[in-house]
């Protein structure tokens, strides 16, 4: 290699960035390179949206999964009840299928189990001994069961697009047919509707981190919002993306041209925001 030559000492990897992650790549000096293909033998995952009101046909379409074989998760919001939040628990859930799948069993794991119980319902569950695991989004990344090909998510309305992607990137592991089903409840809200509609037509993790951003903002780039308006009072990220570029090479000749009108550039535009330049 040459000894002279720029080498990157950072790598962010990501399959489906945040907001503000994906416009860092619109706006700072980033080489990006784009991963698109799935891996060899794997076929996309059918996404279904289906109200609550159907609770009990898709546990049905449970019953049939595990009985052909094939292993489901059921992912939930919330451990246990809230007393502002009307919503499914993991415990409630995993009660309602114990009783309505017997005899098959059904495992429980979630954030606050011992690590040791949850290392062994993961182990049952990988092992293939557990055919349904009821679940809270401690699945959400990390977990590789190829057998599992049906995946419920509970009031999917109340979960944000990075979330409900990687969600379903826990099935479709495998070389089987595989099902996404996100159970909502009405009324939803415009930009809960949005996300729904998002997760049915793509399962391309980039084009679904850009509609997030576009709902969401980009958030802060000097600043630890992850999301939401950004500093910009006219520019638009995507309608203005040659005049990022242009900017970038103007603000490279005044870096090198005039350092000193580059401080107070950035002293009257980033005040006290200046200091996260230095991570």
């Amino acid at each position: 290699a040459d000894p002279r030559a720029e080498l990157p000492h950072q790598l962010m990897m990501s399959a489906t960035p945040i907001p503000r992650t994906l416009a860092m790549t619109y706006y700072a000096d980033l080489d990006v390179s784009v991963l698109d293909e799935m891996p060899p033998g794997r076929k996309p995952v059918t996404t279904k949206l289906v109200s609550a009101a159907r609770r009990d046909e898709v546990i049905a379409r449970v019953r049939a999964a595990a009985q052909a074989g094939r292993q489901v998760y059921w992912v939930c919001p919330l451990v246990d009840e809230s007393e502002t939040l009307e919503l499914q628990t993991a415990i409630d859930t995993h009660a309602t299928l114990e009783r309505e799948l017997a005899p098959l069993p059904v495992g429980l794991v979630h954030g606050r189990l011992p690590s040791s119980a949850k290392q062994e319902v993961m182990a049952a569950f990988a092992g293939g001994t557990l055919p349904v695991l009821v679940a809270t989004t401690v699945i959400e990344v990390g977990v590789d069961v190829p057998n599992a090909s049906l995946l419920i998510v509970e009031h999917a309305e109340r979960f944000g697009l990075s979330q409900l992607h990687q969600l379903r990137g826990r099935v479709g592991r495998g070389s089987s047919e595989s099902v996404c089903v996100l159970l909502y409840r009405e009324p939803l809200s415009p930009a809960a509707r949005e996300r729904l509609k998002t997760m049915y037509e793509t399962s391309d993790g980039f084009e679904i981190a850009r509609r997030d951003l576009q709902q969401r903002g980009p958030g802060e780039f000097l600043g630890a919002r992850q999301s939401g308006d950004a500093l910009l009072r006219f520019a638009d990220l995507e309608r203005d993306s040659a005049l990022v570029e242009a900017a970038r090479e103007a603000a490279l000749r005044m870096l090198e041209e005039s350092p000193a009108q580059v401080e107070t550039h950035l002293r009257r535009w980033l005040g006290s925001r200046e200091e996260f330049l230095k991570a």
